[in-house]
């Protein structure tokens, strides 16, 4: 009975074993197979191209022709134009036109007029490329009085310019990713930058003037650095210094809550549709898409132009924190009305414009490996016909908050099942237990013959 058990023992082994090799070489093929070709999701570069398409044609036909553009469900890039001459070079790029009645100077006109009468604060306006039209939105502490005027200045400029009230109040919002405190208020961490020599925390210019020195606990025990250049009102950003001068390790990293973060790998502008994600201390990981381009909010404190608007929520709390869509950094937390609960609208400063103004690049993911210096956007893809609709953008990809060495990433990627470490061990145990449940039958067949022979010779 006893030799019989082990017989059913080796033969479950034997067989556990085979199947173990039959599945670890399936892996591997498949792993193989199917190894993206770089860092960047394929839709993502495809969506991001056609927004580039979509932008190089404005550009390139002006603003008396075109009144911007914006990605449709599908992904393709969509171009406002006023005649059919640009409408036809359009669909030779391989978009689709929509022919407007309202150009893109008559849109930015009617803006001009609308900053050049008296201020309301709670009041914000901007581009609705799809419908043509200026909008422009009243909070709930716009009185009725104010909002009379302001109404009568719309009515001077056209019926292109449409008025909404909305609930809530448009207010920067304090906090973010990774909070530094001061006695300014707590902020948010959004974006690490370098001008070669130092490095530097890009955050919303609202969190506090310069001078304001920053901590990462709540005691005033470990120093960040300080704010070195402000911008606000205007525009919404700052620059904070680190303290040692360098960001260290995982510095192309931005939390995303749960000790895990989205590794950053270039900088770009976001188009009208594209789907982006917020991060935030109060609210998290958000998502939504971005409904208007150079839009101006009328905050309590001042006045801040050439925002961009989304339909992101956020809360008292998200301010400063980043805005990205695969791994591209887009903007920061400026502020908005609304929360999670019900939904709400909320600006970002474009990272791009800030970067330019104070002479930083930001401290991305290159391709050749984590935590190199790069200005470059992501690679572009080579067929910007083939968009992926807005809907498919993901974060980036994921990576620990604070970094990790050579043996966190070979960790990382032997236990990714797109990779080929799982098959690589499964194939490895498994010729371990034949070799094993084979030596084990040799020893015992071994000892068994010397039985039989000394019992048969005595």
């Amino acid at each position: 009975m006893r030799h019989a058990r082990r017989r059913i023992v080796r033969r479950v082994t034997r067989l556990a074993a085979v199947g173990g090799l039959l599945l670890g070489s399936a892996m591997v093929t498949r792993a193989v197979a199917s190894e993206p070709p770089g860092p960047s999701a394929a839709q993502g570069a495809t969506v991001r191209s056609a927004g580039d398409t979509a932008a190089a044609l404005v550009e390139r036909l002006g603003g008396s022709r075109t009144a911007g553009s914006w990605l449709g469900a599908d992904g393709r890039p969509v171009v406002a134009v006023t005649d059919e001459e640009a409408a036809a070079e359009v669909r030779r790029a391989g978009g689709r036109p929509k022919t407007v009645s309202h150009s893109m100077n008559e849109l930015k006109s009617a803006t001009r007029t609308l900053g050049s009468a008296p201020r309301v604060p709670g009041t914000a306006w901007a581009l609705d490329y799809r419908s043509n039209q200026v909008v422009v939105r009243g909070d709930s502490t716009v009185s009725a009085g104010d909002w009379s005027k302001l109404t009568h200045v719309a009515g001077g400029i056209g019926t292109f310019v449409r008025m909404e009230r909305t609930e809530g109040t448009f207010t920067t919002r304090l906090n973010g990713a990774l909070p530094i405190l001061s006695t300014a208020g707590r902020c948010s961490a959004g974006f690490n930058v370098t001008d070669g020599q130092r490095d530097f925390i890009l955050t919303a210019g609202h969190c506090g003037p310069n001078g304001s020195v920053w901590f990462a606990d709540n005691r005033g025990r470990d120093q960040v650095g300080s704010t070195v250049r402000q911008n606000f009102p205007g525009a919404d950003f700052s620059l904070v210094r680190y303290e040692g001068g360098d960001a260290g390790a995982g510095a192309d990293v931005v939390a995303i809550g749960d000790g895990q973060g989205v590794r950053i790998t270039g900088a770009g502008d976001p188009s009208v549709g594209q789907q982006v994600f917020r991060s935030g201390s109060t609210s998290g990981l958000r998502g939504g898409t971005v409904t208007a381009l150079n839009a101006t909010v009328n905050y309590p404190e001042g006045t801040v132009t050439g925002l961009i608007e989304t339909n992101v929520c956020a809360e008292p709390g998200d301010s400063g924190g980043p805005m990205f869509s695969e791994g591209i950094a887009l903007g920061l937390t400026s502020g908005g009305s609304g929360d999670c609960a019900s939904g709400g609208t909320t600006f970002f400063q474009p990272v791009t414009k800030a970067m330019a103004e104070v002479g930083v690049q930001l401290i991305t993911a290159a391709s050749q490996g984590a935590g190199q210096q790069s200005t470059a956007p992501a690679p572009e893809p080579s067929d910007p016909q083939g968009a992926a609709a807005p809907g498919a953008a993901t974060p980036g990809s994921s990576a620990p908050v604070g970094g990790g060495g050579e043996g966190a990433q070979l960790l990382a990627r032997l236990a990714d099942p797109r990779n080929v470490g799982p098959g690589l061990l499964i194939v490895a145990g498994s010729l371990v237990a034949l070799v094993a449940t084979r030596f084990i039958r040799a020893e015992q067949d071994r000892k068994a013959y010397q039985r039989y022979y000394s019992a048969t010779w005595g």
